[in-house]
């Protein structure tokens, strides 16, 4: 899961500074999440499921098709 989360932010070449500000929070406390050291709340996975445009099952490696459902 953790490295899902690390692959889709280096798709998009951004850095885990520019991810935190869209979730409004410090670089540190993303990249725990990235490194598994914090859960992710479910606030953050339902921004980051919008922000990729993918499923929250899919953010957590639940499986391995990126398409949401809406």
């Amino acid at each position: 899961m953790y490295q899902r989360l690390r692959d889709l932010r280096e798709d998009k070449d951004m850095s885990q500074t520019q991810i935190a500000k869209i979730l409004g929070m410090s670089q540190t406390g993303y990249s725990k999440y990235e490194t598994g050291e914090n859960d992710i709340p479910t606030a953050i996975l339902i921004k980051l499921s919008r922000f990729y445009n993918t499923s929250i099952d899919y953010l957590l490696g639940e499986t391995d098709n990126p398409k949401r459902y809406i």
